[in-house]
């Protein structure tokens, strides 16, 4: 990722930045665009020794965000703080499984908060992730910040995970809400399990494909964070979405001639529900027509603003030979 990714228009935070959650695939690529940039960035992740490798030029602080708020040094000089915090919510939804996902997010920007009221010099800003699930399942309707919260296990999350973070605008932070949509990149997220499928020729839409899919490259989503900690105007709800909207048909029929594989395999709706439960529903067959109306009225410029341009930029020249491209149906 170069620095012409950032999106900040040569402006710099006036300080460190933290991040919590920073040994992710998006906490990791945010760290090093903001050292790559001479900043300093304290990483705030469960386990040092295992994320050294990962952040490397960050400070590393331990912190499990659901055993307390943060040490207080992990904010010494810090004018940023980034939240990307929260367990992975692929897989079959246990009760158990439930509350873990609730926990790293609503009980961990909690505790995340608490600790930045008890500090003597406050950072100016919270970044803090949420996600295109507050919107629910909404069929075609078109989704913008505005637009009020869904129903449904994932919309309830992302609600009081965002009141959560709202809390730190009580002590005079600004906060932006980042709700991300589908983030791709060749070795994280979405793309890192659907590749070896696709490559292999048996990929293809899930259910009827008619369910729309927010999706934002990861250049955009690290420049986005950096627009809205260079830019003061920028506070509230933004949707970290790329503005052309897909459906999951579109959208696999784009990654397999990206591939060059076809791509008529089809993920019956029955059996996603039968593996998965309601996962399945809300994650796999959940449609969300999301839009960025709030994020490009900020002045933010996309540069992967069309699918095919993204994951043609993510993967490169790495379809190893042609192969006849089947419509995915």
């Amino acid at each position: 990722m170069s620095d012409e990714t950032t999106g900040t228009d040569g402006a710099k935070p006036a300080g460190a930045v933290a991040i919590a959650g920073a040994n992710g695939f998006i906490g990791s690529a945010l760290a090093a665009s903001l050292v790559r940039d001479g900043i300093k960035v304290m990483a705030l992740v469960r386990d040092t020794a295992q994320a050294a490798e990962r952040l490397p030029g960050a400070t590393l602080f331990a912190w499990d965000a659901t055993k307390g708020s943060p040490p207080e040094a992990a904010f010494e000089g810090v004018d940023v703080v980034v939240n990307l915090i929260g367990e992975s919510v692929a897989g079959r939804w246990t009760e158990a499984r439930r509350k873990r996902i609730r926990d790293s997010r609503v009980v961990g920007t909690r505790a995340l908060v608490d600790g930045l009221r008890g500090l003597a010099s406050k950072p100016r800003l919270l970044i803090s992730a949420s996600g295109t699930g507050v919107y629910g399942d909404r069929g075609d309707q078109i989704l913008t910040e505005s637009t009020e919260a869904g129903k449904g296990f994932l919309a309830e999350l992302a609600r009081d995970w965002e009141a959560e973070a709202n809390r730190a605008a009580e002590m005079g932070l600004r906060v932006v809400l980042l709700r991300n949509g589908v983030v791709l990149a060749k070795h994280g997220g979405i793309l890192r399990k659907l590749l070896p499928p696709f490559r292999l020729g048996i990929g293809g839409r899930v259910g009827s494909g008619t369910q729309w899919l927010p999706w934002i490259h990861l250049d955009d989503e690290i420049g986005l964070i950096r627009h809205a900690i260079a830019h003061e105007g920028v506070t509230g709800a933004v949707n970290a979405v790329a503005p052309e909207p897909v459906t999951n048909a579109e959208f696999s029929r784009a990654l397999g001639e990206a591939l060059r594989r076809p791509v008529a395999m089809v993920a019956p709706a029955f059996a996603l529900r039968l593996a998965l439960g309601t996962m399945a529903d809300e994650v796999l067959l959940a449609s969300q027509r999301v839009m960025p109306v709030r994020t490009l009225a900020t002045g933010f410029n996309f540069r992967h603003p069309l699918l095919r341009g993204a994951l043609d930029e993510v993967l490169g020249h790495t379809a190893d030979g042609p192969a006849p491209v089947a419509t995915a149906t």
